[in-house]
């Protein structure tokens, strides 16, 4: 008898339990719905679109969003090459969106423009290059703008460099941040760096050795190691919540972004085709240039983006050097950042 009143009693406990466990997913589910909702509010007199665009053979993904249409438009090139930004990037791009009409263009092979069959072509030089002047007319004829501010953060920076001084008839200016020069003469700065920090370090000293055979690793650990990594500065937004409230990844995108293991980007990335964005020579601009890099910066060497600044020749030029900023500058220093590009674009009106 009291057996049985004790499994009754364990059988309700646990019928609680559930009933409470179901009920709490139903106000988080809630909450998230709500959020997303809000997230994917379109601005009154604004533009809030997702789509799919064909580019160069292959469908690439693309938001647009800002508070007023008749704003300038801001095409995002993010970093990599293959790290998209879509998942998390909303509350960085919306600071922006007062003054700019922000596009953020997830590049072939990564985020929610990887599929499957793209693994079967090889990037290079050529294939990038055609896709961001494909997507750049595509975006000047659908939001019927004649020139186009193009914004791009470290291996972006590379690609929109050689874009705007190929189609300078398409770009009102162009803001390069974390810019990247010269991905070889980079890695000889970073290597002269770490020589200095490590010193008499046992442990440096190792990590220095497999440089010459495990590059990138090693070169990860001594940034991290010496407090020079893209997040020591840490994230000043809540990355998880633009995440979890993000309006344009369902569960079947989430799916593909964790299954894509970015080979085909890292083959690219290894590659001689990625050498062949150097900007080493070339530094004659028909639109104004801005830079925007982090003083603690040398994952993208700041010292060499620097010397390059001063041998440009552009119409107009400036640079800002974030202090005790690395890597990360554009969502470690968000306010920081914006009112930058608030500068920029005050700038470019008058």
């Amino acid at each position: 008898m009291n057996q049985g009143k004790k499994k009754h009693g364990c059988l309700t406990m646990l019928l609680i339990i559930l009933a409470l466990v179901i009920g709490l997913i139903l106000v988080l589910l809630g909450i998230r719905a709500v959020r997303m909702k809000k997230n994917n509010k379109v601005p009154e007199g604004g533009i809030n679109e997702s789509m799919y665009v064909e580019i160069n053979g292959t469908k690439q993904w693309i938001n647009i969003y800002g508070e007023k249409k008749d704003n300038p438009v801001l095409l995002y090139l993010h970093g990599g090459p293959g790290s998209a930004v879509s998942p998390f990037i909303i509350p960085v791009t919306r600071k922006w969106a007062d003054v700019y009409t922000v596009v953020t263009w997830d590049q072939r092979a990564c985020g929610k423009s990887w599929l499957p069959d793209q693994d079967s072509t090889p990037i290079t030089f050529d294939l990038m290059m055609q896709d961001g002047k494909e997507m750049t007319e595509y975006l000047r004829k659908y939001l019927n703008t004649d020139k186009i501010t193009l914004l791009g953060h470290s291996w972006g920076s590379y690609l929109g460099a050689n874009l705007v001084q190929k189609y300078p008839e398409y770009y009102d200016c162009f803001i390069g941040v974390g810019q990247l020069v010269d991905w070889q003469e980079n890695e000889k700065r970073f290597e002269e760096a770490a020589k200095k920090w490590v010193g008499t370090d046992s442990e440096g000293k190792a990590l220095l050795e497999q440089l010459s055979t495990d590059h990138n690793r090693a070169k990860s650990a001594l940034l991290s190691k010496y407090g020079y990594a893209d997040m020591d500065d840490k994230v000043d937004y809540n990355a998880a919540h633009a995440m979890l409230y993000n309006p344009y990844y369902s569960l079947g995108d989430w799916k593909r972004f964790f299954s894509n293991d970015g080979k085909r980007s890292r083959d690219f990335f290894e590659s001689e085709e990625f050498q062949h964005f150097s900007l080493l020579g070339s530094s004659t601009y028909e639109i104004p240039f801005y830079n925007i890099n982090g003083e603690k910066d040398y994952m993208v060497n700041a010292e060499l983006a620097q010397e390059y600044f001063d041998t440009v020749e552009a119409p107009r030029k400036k640079l800002w050097l974030m202090e005790d900023t690395r890597h990360g500058l554009l969502i470690t220093k968000t306010e920081m950042f914006s009112e930058i590009l608030h500068e920029i674009a005050a700038a470019e009106r008058q």
